[in-house]
């Protein structure tokens, strides 16, 4: 297929390859001048794609950004050799940039430490240290629950991946379910942990639809698996020889915890297993993130055509499918990436399902790393850090893109748009910044806490961010 140009111009032999490595077409003769948009017909065009898709496309890795001579050009790339021009998907929907903050919802009496969207955009929880779990009316923008029963500091909560129930766990090793609509707890309270509890996963969707099992870390060293039907522990995971700091439950059966220890664990969690041992940092692991942590977290809801619909009133067998299907896209690339920061300065990149060698290491920040994320479509990595930076880099390979500056203070999390397009931070300097990942700029500041913030979160649908921290105030940003 040929773009209309200048006969004189020059022209390049190239053929599209997938993200995967497929070659998609034959060869084609293109002129140097095709643009982006050029670029995006023909490739529909190549791979039959009748309803038009939206690419981005890359040459040595490289994005293109206007047109092949361009890139070809900065690349410094053999034109006489056929070139390879990789195409991914771009994401079906466009998150727009959050400019305002819509509400201010008091209520906690406490600083803010956790703030969740349910896995379908429609509820929000949030999780302080006046020992309440609250749920707040996003329509409305109001608190509607108020849910009392833990005794001490609430310090992390997750929502099962069909957005019926929310796990909450306090200081005092406790933890509980909530009923969203309701707001009243569901079965008795699950204790077995001998110190305060420091996070919460649930099992993913595709491995199970009814949602009933999750895993809790601890300060007392172990792991425990729970039935959230009977509200007892199903297994004790022990090997850790120091507080558990993280844990996340992975698409492939595998459970990851990082540790005090200055280890990342690697356990099969249909039996408790210890499967490897993850060893390199010199110093506490504070956070892991998993390249499907994304899709994991939203379960079976589809942000486009769910939006509308209560997620657990899906069809169980369709809706398991679909969220094997979508887990299965993103793995299909290089399997679930690990990625873990530690207080040593360092990230570490894995592929945990087969290798206990890191794929690298990634170093720059000058201070202990608080907080890292995969973005959605698993492509890139950020890291927050108290040297005020957030870092980005490679998922694939590990190598650093970027920094983006602007906090004045310690920055202790960042929440990526679904798109993956955008990012938002929180920091100790009282603000929040929304950045632009295309152009690895500050779109805009967004002031407004009193204090530090804690906890961000930007909603599976796009629509909302919500903030919370030391001034006890949880604030929802939208555009």
């Amino acid at each position: 297929m040929e773009v209309e140009t200048d006969c004189e111009s020059k022209r390049i032999l190239c053929r599209f390859k997938s993200e995967t490595g497929q070659i998609a077409g034959d060869v084609m003769d293109l002129p140097l001048q095709c643009t982006l948009k050029q670029l995006n017909l023909i490739c529909n065009a190549v791979i039959q794609n009748a309803e038009n898709a939206s690419y981005t496309f890359f040459i040595n890795d490289k994005e293109i950004k206007e047109n092949l001579e361009k890139s070809i050009s900065s690349n410094e790339i053999n034109i006489e050799s056929v070139v390879d021009i990789i195409y991914q998907q771009q994401a079906v929907f466009k998150v727009r940039a959050i400019t305002r903050c819509t509400a201010s919802m008091p209520g906690h009496s406490e600083a803010v430490i956790s703030v969740n969207f349910s896995p379908d955009g429609k509820h929000l929880a949030s999780g302080s240290g006046d020992t309440t779990v609250r749920f707040w009316d996003i329509e409305t923008q109001t608190p509607y629950h108020t849910c009392k029963g833990h005794k001490n500091w609430v310090l992390c909560i997750a929502w099962s991946p069909d957005s019926s129930k929310l796990a909450s766990a306090c200081k005092d090793g406790k933890i509980i379910l909530w009923n969203p609509k309701t707001g009243s707890q569901v079965g008795k309270t699950m204790m077995g942990h001998k110190q305060w509890v420091t996070s919460l996963s649930w099992e993913p969707y595709h491995k199970n639809t009814e949602c009933r099992y999750f895993v809790s870390s601890s300060k007392d060293c172990n792991l425990r698996i729970w039935d959230s039907v009977l509200c007892t522990t199903v297994r004790t995971l022990a090997g850790h020889t120091k507080g558990v700091t993280v844990v996340k439950w992975g698409g492939a059966g595998l459970i990851y915890s990082a540790s005090q220890d200055r280890s990342v664990k690697v356990w099969r969690a249909e039996d408790g297993v210890l499967c490897r041992s993850l060893e390199g940092h010199g110093h506490w692991v504070n956070t892991l993130a998993l390249s499907t942590d994304y899709i994991l977290r939203i379960g079976a809801f589809d942000p486009v055509k769910d939006s509308n619909k209560d997620t657990y009133t899906l069809d169980k067998r369709k809706s398991k499918e679909f969220a094997l299907k979508r887990y299965k896209e993103i793995t299909d690339l290089f399997g679930e990436r690990l990625v873990s920061g530690s207080d040593d300065f360092t990230l570490f990149l894995w592929d945990p399902e087969k290798d206990k060698k890191p794929i690298n290491r990634l170093h720059g920040h000058i201070q202990p790393v608080n907080d890292v994320k995969f973005s959605p479509n698993g492509r890139i990595i950020a890291s927050a850090s108290f040297d005020k930076s957030i870092k980005l880099w490679d998922s694939k390979t590990g190598k650093f893109i970027g920094v983006l500056r602007g906090h004045v203070q310690a920055v202790y999390m960042v929440a990526f748009s679904a798109d993956s397009r955008l990012m938002v931070s929180g920091s100790a300097d009282s603000t929040l910044k929304l950045w632009n990942l295309d152009g690895m700029k500050l779109q805009g500041d967004l002031p407004g806490h009193a204090d530090e913030v804690y906890a961000v979160d930007w909603s599976s649908d796009g629509r909302n961010v919500a903030s919370g921290g030391k001034d006890k105030v949880l604030k929802l940003w939208q555009y």
